[in-house]
C-alpha cells in the first residue's frame, strides 16, 4: 500500500471532530490509549459521534482500526482517557456487561452463528442477558416480524444458511436486546458481492428508521464510506482525518491510498 504519511499532518482537534459529529455527541472518545498486553496500538484516540449516525473507519492494516471497536467494548487494556455513551461514562465497565449496562452491542468480524443451532436458537441466545426465556423469545418473535427471509428460516441449522444469511442473523441477534450502539467490524468481509448491498441497506435501516448509533471498520473502503456519514482515517494508532463520508470519497489523496485510484 501507497505511504500514508502525507495526510498525517494537521490531525483533526476535537472542535474539528465535533464539527462532522453531526450534532450533539453520544458516543465520545477522549484521549484513549489501549492495546493488549503491553504492547499499545492507540495513541490519543479522540472520536465523536451524534445519536442517529454512523462512522466508518478506515486506513492502513495495523492502524488500530478494530483495535477502536474493541476498546469500547472492553476487549483492551486502556491505560488512559475515557469512553462515554449518552451521560454514562462506559471505558471501565467488562465486556460481558457492555449490552446490559451501556446497551452497546458488538457484531464480530467472524462468523459467529452456532452452527448446529436453529435460526431461532440464535436468536434466543442474543437474549441470554434478559431476565426469562419468555421475555428472550418474544424478542426473537420481534426480530422475524421485521425480517421475513429469517422467519422463513427459523427452523434450519444456522450452519446451512448462506453467507448472507449467516451475516444477517449475526445483525438480528445483535438487535435482540434493543442496543442504541452497533460496533460492526467488516460487514461485508467473505461475502459474495450481491449479498453486500443487502447488507449495506439493512444498516442503513437500522441508522434511519431505528436511530441506532453505528460505528463501522469495512475493508471495502469505498463502499463503508458510501454508507457512512461521518469517516475517520486512522494512521499508527492515530486519528489522522475527520471528515463527512462523501467528503472523504471526493478527496483525491483518499482515493489514491485506500480507493483504489
Amino acid at each position: 500500500m501507497a505511504s500514508v504519511s502525507p495526510i498525517r499532518t494537521g490531525a483533526p482537534s476535537r472542535a474539528d471532530l465535533e464539527a462532522v459529529a453531526g450534532g450533539e455527541p453520544f458516543v465520545a472518545i477522549d484521549g484513549m490509549h489501549a492495546g493488549y498486553g503491553r504492547m499499545e496500538i492507540l495513541h490519543g484516540i479522540d472520536l465523536r459521534l451524534a445519536r442517529g449516525r454512523s462512522l466508518c473507519l478506515i486506513g492502513p492494516n495495523g492502524a488500530g482500526k478494530s483495535t477502536v471497536l474493541h476498546s469500547i467494548f472492553g476487549f483492551t487494556r486502556i491505560t488512559e482517557g475515557s469512553i462515554r455513551v449518552g451521560a454514562e461514562e462506559v471505558t471501565r465497565i467488562p465486556a460481558a456487561e457492555k449490552m446490559s449496562r451501556a446497551r452497546i452491542a458488538y457484531i464480530l468480524q467472524d462468523s459467529s452463528v452456532f452452527p448446529d443451532m436453529t435460526v431461532e436458537e440464535n436468536l434466543w441466545m442474543g437474549g441470554f442477558r434478559m431476565r426469562s426465556t419468555a421475555e428472550a423469545r418474544a424478542a426473537a418473535d420481534r426480530i422475524f416480524d421485521k425480517y421475513e427471509r429469517l422467519a422463513r428460516r427459523r427452523r434450519t441449522r444456522a450452519g446451512a444458511l448462506s453467507g448472507g444469511e449467516r451475516r444477517l442473523l449475526e445483525i438480528s441477534r445483535a438487535l435482540v436486546m434493543d442496543p442504541d450502539v452497533l460496533l460492526v467490524d467488516e460487514p461485508s468481509i467473505g461475502l459474495e458481492p450481491r449479498f453486500i448491498d443487502e447488507v449495506f441497506e439493512i444498516l442503513k435501516d437500522l441508522k434511519e428508521r431505528e436511530k441506532k448509533t453505528v460505528l463501522m471498520v469495512e475493508q471495502n473502503a469505498r463502499k463503508g464510506l458510501e454508507y457512512a456519514d461521518v469517516g475517520y482515517v486512522l494512521v499508527a494508532g492515530r486519528v489522522a482525518r475527520a471528515a463527512s463520508g462523501r467528503e472523504l470519497l471526493e478527496d483525491p489523496e483518499i482515493g489514491r491510498l485506500f480507493l483504489g485510484g
